[in-house]
């Protein structure tokens, strides 16, 4: 899975200078695609049923599965991109979160901003827990401990969570990015898991739109979605989707990630 793991973070390094007032999802969806095909792997985002591109872009209120079309990025815009590949029936799956620069509104810009690196980081808790977690549910548990200890009232949408990958793109089991009362499955080499916490500036509680995919705030708070896939390997435990393994995100916690081989 190591190599799917890097088309996907490539697609995203493609995707991320390209997220500036004046850029249409669309193209951010080309650039990804563009990435992916030159890789010889296919986005497995396609190979889901009734859905035609190659990544999700979700833009402000829109926290996951925003399709991407003719909508120009404004300043000021925060917007959220999920990417995947499947590589010789592999798969791999990440997001990342930027937001657009607006020098007329700093403070927006920075309340987005920091609503980015609390997701990101709770990510990285998320991680960094299943280095050393007996049980599947210390990921949740550690990806809203951080949440809490920023000191911001964000909600954690319920209704989405992680998930298991590897011959399919979403697999058992899922994967919370919150307490939850059972333990979950145990943790042990050969696991892998796409851990991606999904945060609002508000109420958790959304909607799906028109289109059957978009997924948004219902009171239009701002979303953030930050995502890696990772393996539970016999040495310890290595981000498929950083082309480091997760080394500069993981040595806050005090975490090495381990090569798989």
């Amino acid at each position: 899975m190591v190599e799917p793991g890097l088309i996907t973070a490539a697609a995203l390094d493609a995707v991320r200078p390209l997220i500036v007032a004046g850029t249409t999802t669309l193209q951010l969806d080309a650039a990804a695609a563009a990435v992916i095909a030159s890789r010889g792997a296919q986005s497995n985002f396609q190979m889901v049923r009734g859905y035609r591109h190659t990544v999700c872009v979700s833009v402000n209120d829109e926290v996951v599965h925003g399709i991407p079309g003719d909508r120009v990025l404004e300043p000021g815009d925060i917007v959220s991109v999920d990417a995947g590949a499947e590589y010789r029936g592999w798969n791999g799956d990440s997001a990342i979160t930027v937001v657009v620069p607006d020098p007329a509104r700093p403070e927006l810009v920075a309340d987005r901003a920091e609503l980015s690196r609390v997701t990101e980081g709770s990510l990285w808790a998320g991680i960094a827990a299943l280095a050393t977690a007996s049980h599947l549910a210390e990921v949740g548990a550690a990806v809203q401990a951080f949440i809490e200890a920023s000191g911001h009232d964000y909600g954690i949408l319920r209704d989405y969570v992680g998930h298991g990958i590897g011959r399919k793109m979403h697999e058992s089991p899922a994967v919370f990015n919150y307490r939850v009362p059972d333990s979950g499955p145990e943790v042990r080499p050969g696991l892998a898991v796409a851990i991606e916490p999904m945060i609002v500036t508000g109420s958790a509680v959304t909607s799906v739109g028109d289109d059957g995919w978009t997924v948004s705030t219902v009171d239009g708070s701002a979303g953030s979605h930050w995502e890696h896939s990772v393996a539970v390997h016999d040495d310890g435990i290595w981000v498929l989707t950083a082309p480091d393994g997760g080394a500069a995100g993981l040595a806050p916690f005090g975490i090495e990630p381990t090569p798989i081989g």
